[in-house]
């Protein structure tokens, strides 16, 4: 007959620091878009969008451009979204 296991405490991942928050080291959730592998493919239709949205908020169509990559879109959508205090 099996036991059941305890489910708050995983003794086999003690030592795993991606379970345990406070011993992980910096996320690599965030990375630099200059970093990312597939930052020189075009960029994404959602970040377009986005893109062109903020470009029209800030009154500056130059920062959109259907050419640019993925890891450029990036940038400057974070530079809009700080422009416009999102």
């Amino acid at each position: 007959m099996a036991t059941a296991r305890k489910t708050d405490h995983h003794p086999e991942h003690a030592d795993n620091p991606k379970l345990d928050p406070e011993t992980a080291g910096p996320s690599n959730q965030i990375k630099d878009p200059n970093d990312w592998v597939t930052g020189h493919e075009p960029m994404t239709g959602a970040q377009a969008s986005y893109l062109k949205t903020l470009s029209e908020q800030v009154h500056d169509p130059d920062a959109y451009d259907p050419e640019i990559d993925k890891a450029e879109a990036s940038k400057r959508i974070d530079h809009l979204k700080h422009e416009t205090g999102h």
